[in-house]
Parts: C-alpha cells; structure tokens; sequence
C-alpha cells in the first residue's frame, strides 16, 4: 500500500473500516470485555471513537472562496499573489511562488539552479518518489546516501563520501514532517560549494533552531495535496530569499515569459522554456483558508506526538524517530516507530500492524524501498539519457550496486511503522490508547504468535 493510499484509507470513519477485513481471521470484535487482552486474541479494543477528520473545512469561511468563484477571475491574479506572501512571511524567505503542486515545484527548483545532464544530485532513499522524479525530469543522475537508523533522515556523515566533481546539489528531505540534519548538510554543501534544495514536502512549519525548513537552503519547496499537513487538494510552493532564482521560476512556470530580473516584454514572447503549472485564484482562496488552522493544528501535533513519545519511551522493541538536538519543532505528517520483533516475541511487523488495527489504531509500513524502483530504469533507456551519458554510466546493474542503501532496505522492509497525521489532532485520551494498544500488545505478544501459528 502507497502513502497516499494508506492516508485516504485511514481519514474520518474510513479509519475504523481498515480493520473490518481482519473480522474474518480474528475474533477480537467479539469482545470478552477485557481491556488487558489485546482485542486480536479476543480483548476489549484500546481506541472506540471515529479519528479527526481530513481534510478538515469550517463552512464559516466559504464565503472568501465563493467570492473567487462568483468573481470569474479563476487565473492566477490577486488572491494567488496574497497567498505567496503569507506563505513567504510564514516560512520566513523573502520570496515564495506557489504552483500546482509540490513535484512540480522540485522539478521547477531543480531546473531553474540549471541542474540537467550531466550533473548529479544526492538525496536520500526514504522519500516519496517525486524528488527523485524531479532529478530524472531535468536529465541528471540521483546519487543515494543512505539514512540514519534512529531519525529515518538523510545521514550526513555518509554525504562527503558520495561526493565527485559532477556534484550539484544536495536534497534533503525532511521526510514525515520531521527535519533533517540542516546543521551539518549546509556546513557540507559550503564546504564543496553545493546548491540545497529542501524537500519539504511534508514539513509545514517544521523548524531547526528556531528558523523554519525552506528557509535554511538556497530553496524549499513545499507541496499542498490532499493529505498534507497544510492541505488545499492539490498545490505546491517554492520558497528562497533569491530574487533572481525566484524570478527565474516565476517566468518558468508561466510560459517562460519574462518576469521581474529577467528582462523583456510578455509581447516580445519567451525568455527561456517554460512550461505552465499556475496556480488558480480559488485554490489560493481554499490555502488562504486553511492557513487560519494550520498554526494551531501544527502545535497540537507536537504536543500529542511528544506526550506519545513519552508515554511509549520505556517499552523495549518499540521506539519513536530520534531527532536532531538542533530541532526546535518536527511537525509529525507521518509519526514514525521503529519496531523490533525480537523484542515482541518473534511477532513480526506485519502481524503487529495486525494486531495494532484489531485495536482500533490505523497504521502501515511505510515506505517500499525506492532507489531499486524500475523507473529509474527505464529513465536510462530514455533517448534523453542514451545520448547524454555512455553505456558505463548508464549500467543499472553497477548504478544499483553503488547506490546500496541497506540501512534503509531494513527500516522499509522490517522496521517502520507509521502513523498519520489526524490521529495527532486528537485529545491526550486518544494518545493513551495508541500506547495502551501498544503495551498490551507487547506485553502478550508470545500469546499472540502462538495463535496466528495455529
């Protein structure tokens, strides 16, 4: 199962129905009304009630969209150019340029800091598939650094290695809403004069020192789709305190007609190629909506993910994503555990995630490995990359073995555990669910293994 998948299958009531194809196999909705028994092998379940909601939409607040729609200017214009600047105040760059989504704003980013054939680009494996797209869009070559065990980031201490005279730029993902190692990637990217690129996708408002991811790198791109934190149905952003760069897209994403530094006249046509990926003026009026929440839903998910944190830090087998010292806010669009089933009795992942369901608690795996996926394949038999690059470069089979991640083969194949982000807009109570459901699994994981073994 995909993220997104997983995402739309675990929102609102949907929540409760990704469990009901265990009713077959076990009898733990036929409780004996004990709530120490874990609801597979027949207990009560941890978790009653519906989950939040998501998206979530106040029907106070229609009026500003419908006032777009009534209006017939649908085109980028003053509403999309009011977003822009909320969302650059927010993140804390001068400059933000919001286009329609966030794998459209890696590929612009990467594009425009004129990153194609020949180049390579390092980024982790644990990330969703568009930014490695973004690479293979522009022609050139993603190098994998594998991840640090315990935070599920980019680790920084195995980037230098990776690094050759073709290196442009690195990316890194704060994936799940949790930032990466800034510190140390940007202290790198000085030191081998290297453009940083942050993926952060799945970060809204997530902060290092104080300072908010997109800010930190010389741009951060954002995406606004359905199940994000800050959600508008489908959008992205590109944020930088580089006019020019920022120019650059601007005039990118509109045709490539002229903007701002880049001179000429709209009349006298193109400045460079383009493409069109505007946003519309209703879907910044819906992101103009969403941001009165998104402050508020984003402290709520760190105070309920620390609290669970808390609450689960002493039971062995079973431990939440590190963070860096340098973080000051990780923003949970995905809680992520690191599960060990030596710890559990021999119970493996996925009966766990069984077992977690049966009480109520919507979960997955995660993340399949992905620098192994067949599109990276088929993007060195493109005519593009046959003529850029030679038979060598192009191996799959050597590509493969140098890019080994097997730190990151073990977490997706063996470790990961995720929970989303509308199970943390929830109260404490829902939150000692998740941890009682956890601790009474443990605690009777051997019962639980000898009963799937009959």
């Amino acid at each position: 199962m995909d993220r997104r998948k997983f995402i739309t299958g675990t929102i609102g009531g949907a929540s409760l129905l990704a469990v009901s194809r265990f009713n077959n196999l076990y009898a733990w909705g036929q409780s004996n009304g004990d709530d120490k028994l874990p609801a597979i092998l027949g207990g009560t379940k941890s978790h009653h009630d519906l989950w939040p909601d998501w998206p979530v939409w106040k029907s106070a607040y229609d009026e500003k969209v419908l006032k777009v729609l009534r209006s017939g200017v649908w085109s980028r214009a003053k509403v999309t150019a009011e977003f822009e600047q909320k969302w650059a105040q927010l993140i804390g760059t001068k400059r933000c340029l919001s286009v329609v989504n966030g794998t459209n704003a890696l590929i612009a980013s990467v594009a425009q800091f004129n990153i194609g054939p020949g180049d390579e680009v390092i980024v982790p494996p644990y990330t969703f598939i568009a930014t490695i797209q973004a690479i293979l869009m522009n022609g050139a070559l993603p190098v994998f650094v594998d991840i640090d065990p315990k935070t599920f980031q980019i680790d920084p201490s195995k980037i230098e290695a990776k690094i050759t005279s073709r290196t442009k730029a690195i990316i890194p993902v704060h994936i799940l809403g949790i930032p990466a190692d800034m510190t140390r990637i940007m202290a790198i990217a000085k030191k081998h004069n290297l453009i940083v690129i942050e993926d952060a996708c799945q970060a809204h408002l997530a902060e290092v020192n104080g300072k908010r991811v997109g800010s930190i790198g010389d741009a951060g791109c954002f995406s606004f789709q359905t199940s994000k934190n800050m959600p508008i149905g489908e959008g992205g952003a590109i944020t930088s305190d580089n006019e020019t760069f920022m120019d650059q897209c601007f005039s990118y994403h509109n045709l490539g007609l002229p903007h701002g530094t880049q001179v000429g006249s709209v009349s006298g046509g193109g400045v460079r190629v383009g493409t069109k990926i505007r946003f519309t003026e209703y879907q910044a009026a819906i992101g103009l909506v969403q941001l009165t929440n998104l402050e508020k839903e984003t402290e709520t998910r760190w105070e309920n993910a620390r609290y669970l944190s808390e609450k689960i830090k002493g039971l062995s087998g079973i431990s939440p994503a590190t963070l860096y010292p340098e973080t000051t806010k990780a923003v949970y669009h995905l809680y992520p555990l690191l599960y060990n089933k030596d710890q559990f009795k021999g119970l493996t992942r996925g009966q766990f995630l069984d077992s977690l369901r049966a009480e109520g608690i919507p979960c997955s795996s995660g993340y399949v490995p992905l620098h192994t996926q067949p599109f990276i394949k088929a993007a060195f038999e493109s005519k593009l990359y046959q003529k850029v690059y030679d038979k060598k470069e192009l191996d799959y089979a050597d590509f493969i073995d140098k890019n080994q991640c097997p730190i990151n083969d073990r977490i997706c194949n063996e470790e990961a555990i995720w929970l989303t982000q509308n199970l943390f807009l929830g109260n404490k109570s829902s939150m000692d669910n998740i941890a009682n459901a956890i601790e009474k699994i443990h605690s009777n994981a051997d019962k639980i293994v000898r009963k799937l073994k009959k």
